[in-house]
């Protein structure tokens, strides 16, 4: 059974690493497949162009309902919507296998990466914007048995017209025994509560969470915006996991911004990568916004009981700060229940 659960991480962490292993795939493309690919979108059924919907304040469309086995290898919105901050107030929620509560529950903008509530352009592996307000996502999300994704409305207005093309791969055979199923989070701390005087923080029990699992799986990435509350530089803070139920962590940072693999406080620069990047820098200013990412395609966080992935909010969790992330993770099912997704009005401060 070992050797089939390692297999199985393997084979997971081979499927995450090759979201835009273009190398990988073109050698690939002479060699038969084993699915077939299939597409859910918005198209107009009676052959015409209408090819959005509108979506009423309030209502949930589904966007993709099929039968396993299978595996979706890219997803595709975009939304015309007049109401301001529409990106924070439409949830994108994903079920696999008949399961009650999402495996993925998250502010539209946020699971994409724009935190903030705003658009901006960017590329990483996993994860795009592209012009305009195109919204990709190459994360591999297998399933055995049949998959659900929905969009609920929660704004206060109707979406005008809501796009999507959702490729999905059709598999002639099971899923490998141990496959794991994609998870994504969504957390908030609207203000980080600022602890006075902090000097040293070795247990993290004042950290910003990005993510709690159990089970069996690895942490491959998260995407984080901050909007500033005082001025000065927020990111002195260390990012810290516990894996596997340690008291303190063994993967330990230096920074925030050494974290997302930025140094000097980004020196003010924006920068996008395939792996990580910044792409909203702002001054070291109350009020000013900023959006990051980092993805551990490269070597995952491996876990075999739980994980707890946390980072510092300023030295010693002694800034409070507004944070928004989006944690992305494998794992076996079932999953730990997640905390209750804030109410609009809270998603807005």
């Amino acid at each position: 059974m070992r050797n089939i659960i390692v297999a199985a991480l393997l084979i997971s962490t081979a499927c995450v690493a090759e979201a835009q292993n273009w190398g990988g795939q073109l050698a690939d493309l002479a060699k038969p497949q084993n699915f077939t690919l299939r597409r859910s979108s918005s198209y107009d059924r009676s052959g015409g162009n209408a090819d959005a919907r509108p979506v009423a304040p309030g209502d949930t469309i589904t966007v993709l309902d099929e039968a396993g086995p299978g595996e979706i290898s890219h997803i595709w919105f975009t939304i015309a919507d007049k109401e301001e901050k529409h990106l924070k107030k439409i949830v994108l929620r994903m079920y696999w296998d008949g399961e009650s509560t999402p495996s993925v529950e998250a502010p539209i903008g946020d699971f994409f990466g724009l935190g903030n509530g705003e658009y901006f352009l960017y590329q990483s592996a996993p994860l795009a914007v592209g012009a305009d307000k195109a919204l990709n996502s190459f994360f591999p999300m297998p399933f055995r048995k049949h998959a659900r994704v929905t969009v609920t409305n929660e704004g206060q207005e109707k979406i005008n017209s809501l796009y999507w093309n959702i490729d999905w791969r059709k598999y002639f055979s099971p899923l490998p025994p141990g496959t794991l199923y994609f998870h994504a989070q969504y957390r908030q701390a609207t203000p980080n509560i600022a602890v006075p005087n902090a000097k040293t923080n070795l247990d993290g029990k004042n950290n910003y969470v990005w993510m709690e699992a159990t089970g069996r799986g690895q942490f491959v990435g998260v995407t984080m915006s901050v909007v500033e509350n005082a001025d000065g530089w927020w990111g002195e803070g260390d990012d810290m996991f516990f894996v596997d139920g340690e008291k303190l962590p063994s993967i330990n940072g230096t920074g925030s911004e050494d974290y997302f693999l930025g140094a000097w406080d980004f020196g003010g620069k924006a920068f996008s990568y395939q792996l990580f990047g910044a792409p909203v820098v702002g001054p070291e200013k109350k009020g000013s916004k900023w959006s990051l990412y980092r993805f551990h395609l490269d070597s995952p966080i491996t876990f075999k009981k739980s994980l707890r992935a946390t980072i510092e909010h300023g030295a010693g969790d002694d800034r409070g700060d507004n944070f928004y992330s989006v944690a992305y993770w494998y794992q076996t099912e079932p999953h730990a229940t997640f905390p209750k997704l804030p109410t609009v009005e809270d998603r807005l401060k």
